[in-house]
């Protein structure tokens, strides 16, 4: 009896039963595999019966096993898979709650409209500007997969430091808040029919832990089952939206169009509130990048990426600027200002006694809103740690269902914390600024790759102006609500975002490591059935 061990000292088997003494296992190959045993921490198995091969630099015809030392992820995300990803996590809760921050922000009508068409063709060129990018670089991940590309070149020890900020911060905030965010919104429209005076603040945080870990169960299952929940819950948004946007042009052709006629007066003068607007636009707004966080599941992504960005975001624009025409053909500008919930003060208006229907929508949006941070936001998670930026077991794959198994889990896990906490909200404000930080890192890496590799294959290319419009926007999107509002919460968020070079030093530098970690990456492989993944060997189904 001998133990079976992959080279980098991890045990690379696919097990039939949970990991306890006397649990069987088959070698991954899976065939004319024997039944082993686990017994006291360590697989045993008679290798004489596993699968040889001939040794062919060996004259005395020995034989070695044949040992598969890693899973991937497989490619099943197709061109509608990917429209309605990126379709089914921009529009979440926002544009059904409160479209009034832009309203406020330009003090016009008219001027409003401009703000969101304006967020629009920003978002759509930082798109395209992540195509170029993700169609070169075909590794998920997008920002931390770019940012490490691009600078790690630059110095053996420095050049990573960018890369390691991005993980640090996204996978300790802002992809967890993100995904408990609209998890608690779908909490507040699910419950809300059963509490006239609002539901108490416990049945929300417990319907927003449930939520996350529905949504993580369906990914953790299936690349396959989370697409098919996404492309459903995406048509039934877009069908909420083609509601209100019939609904309005029908009270248009009725005379209702007061409000819309008053155009620009009252436009603000204030840059500053202005770009306050932009603000609250471009979060209603985000989510335009997340499909080159799953690059690598993409079938064809020279093609489909930036074809899926080319219908996603113009379709997202001209629903939001339909949705928010309806609003204002329905209430005023006051109406709209004081309204906590538009799309349910319109419900009330327009559809009377099937008003249910709008909550009920909003409910289905943020669920696939969900789905769709989940999704997106474990493979950074699970491309940081395969990179060697976060524990490794965090890269690691299920041997049967091919998903980020652990990443997903750990994501999910924090989320969970996040919504008991409390102060979501508050800390998404603090950190709204690191996104566009590292968003404008994106593009400043696309500029740095078009110097230093002139002649690397470009499937897509942008105009060069594309990345700098886009740079210049984020450095003002990041400087702005800090001059305009310093704060020392700004500060503290800043000072996290640079905490983590305390833990990039000793683990990434010098790759420290404790004797505790080998035997809690066994006991989760064992548990969750999982196995080292690797980048260069991807599967094509």
């Amino acid at each position: 009896m001998v133990n079976y061990k992959g080279d980098n000292g991890q045990y690379l088997l696919n097990y039939k039963q949970s990991a306890v003494n006397g649990s069987s296992f088959t070698c991954l190959d899976g065939e004319e595999s024997p039944t082993g045993t686990m017994m006291n921490g360590h697989i045993n198995g008679d290798l004489d019966k596993l699968k040889y091969r001939s040794n062919g630099n060996n004259n005395s015809g020995e034989t070695t096993p044949v040992k598969k030392q890693h899973v991937n992820l497989k490619k099943r995300v197709g061109l509608t898979s990917g429209i309605a990803l990126i379709v089914g996590t921009m529009i979440g809760s926002g544009i059904f709650i409160s479209p009034k921050g832009v309203l406020m922000g330009t003090g016009s009508v008219g001027l409003s409209f401009v703000v969101w068409i304006g967020c629009g063709i920003l978002s759509l060129m930082g798109a395209l500007a992540y195509a170029e990018l993700g169609t070169m670089i075909t590794r998920s991940g997008a920002e931390y997969a770019y940012l490490k590309e691009a600078f790690e070149p630059m110095h053996a020890t420095l050049g990573s430091i960018p890369a390691f900020m991005y993980a640090w911060t996204s996978v300790l905030i802002l992809k967890p808040a993100l995904f408990g965010v609209v998890a608690m919104s779908f909490a507040l429209y699910s419950t809300e029919p059963f509490y006239p005076c609002g539901p108490p603040d416990i049945v929300i945080k417990l319907v927003s832990v449930v939520c996350l870990f529905v949504v993580s169960f369906i990914n953790c299952y299936s690349v396959s089952l989370a697409t098919k929940v996404q492309n459903i819950f995406t048509v039934t948004k877009l069908v909420a939206v083609a509601v209100i946007t019939v609904g309005g042009l029908v009270m248009m052709s009725k005379g209702e169009t007061e409000v819309l006629s008053t155009g620009f007066e009252g436009t603000e003068k204030s840059l500053s509130m202005i770009a306050l607007a932009f603000y609250d636009g471009l979060w209603a707004y985000d989510g335009w990048n997340n499909l080159n966080y799953v690059t690598e599941e993409i079938r064809d992504p020279h093609k489909n990426l930036p074809r899926a960005i080319m219908i996603a975001i113009p379709l997202v624009t001209v629903c939001y600027f339909f949705t928010n025409l309806s609003y204002l053909t329905v209430m005023s500008k006051m109406e709209l200002l004081s309204s906590a919930a538009v799309a349910t003060t319109w419900g009330e208006r327009v559809l009377g006694g099937f008003a249910m229907l709008i909550p009920i929508s909003v409910a289905f949006s943020t669920f696939g809103a969900a789905n769709g941070s989940c999704f997106t936001g474990g493979r950074v998670m699970f491309v940081a740690a395969r990179e060697g930026h976060l524990p490794e077991v965090l890269s690691y794959v299920h041997v049967k269902q091919y998903t980020p198994l652990p990443s997903l889990l750990f994501s999910t896990l924090l989320a969970a914390i996040l919504v008991t906490m409390g102060d979501i909200f508050t800390l998404i404000d603090y950190f709204s600024f690191a996104a566009w930080f590292f968003y404008g890192a994106t593009m400043l890496s696309l500029l740095v790759l078009r110097y230093t590799s002139p002649d690397r294959e470009r499937p897509y290319r942008v105009p060069t102006i594309v990345p700098v419009i886009v740079l210049l926007f984020s450095v003002y999107l990041v400087v702005a609500p800090i001059v305009q509002n310093p704060r020392i919460e700004f500060l503290y968020a800043f000072l996290f975002m640079i905490s983590g070079l305390f833990f990039y030093v000793p683990f990434v530098v010098y790759k420290t490591t404790f004797k505790f970690t080998e035997k809690v990456t066994r006991f989760l492989q064992l548990v969750l059935l999982v196995a080292p993944s690797r980048y260069e060997e991807l599967v094509a189904d």
